[in-house]
């Protein structure tokens, strides 16, 4: 099943997946043409999809060269489905907005709350689906 994301919100299946406990495997784009792939947590704003990483690292570097993403992403409990997208990055969202974001994925990964690292600036990398399907 493939289905077009542009402008409009999630499909309901896609947005529980992005809200559970489940880690998505992002892509982005090196500088050589090579790809870079990060497991990591998400969230999402309905519309959007939401990954918090830090400042600096490669996935965000490379988001800022070129915006292009794709991910896959399974549940947690049912690894042997999975959820593919292909998207861009459309903002990198700093500051109070970015730390408070961290601590609410630290707590639903993990139940606790976060302990910042000194000097460590988070960002949220917005993703605007372009296309998302299930292969199954």
């Amino acid at each position: 099943m493939v289905a077009q994301t542009r402008g409009r919100r999630l499909s309901e299946s896609f947005r529980k997946l992005l809200e559970g406990k489940n880690y998505i495997f992002l892509a982005t784009i090196n500088a050589d043409g090579s790809p870079q792939v990060t497991p990591t947590w998400v969230d999402t704003d309905g519309e959007h999809v939401l990954i918090n990483t830090a400042l600096g690292r490669v996935k965000t570097e490379n988001a800022k060269r070129d915006p292009r993403v794709a991910a896959a992403i399974s549940p947690l409990k049912n690894p042997y489905t999975y959820t593919l997208m292909r998207g861009r990055v459309v903002e990198q969202i700093t500051g109070k907005k970015a730390e408070d974001h961290a601590e609410r994925m630290w707590k639903k990964y993990t139940g606790r709350s976060r302990k910042p690292v000194p000097n460590q600036k988070r960002v949220i990398l917005k993703i605007k689906p372009d296309r998302v399907s299930t292969p199954q």
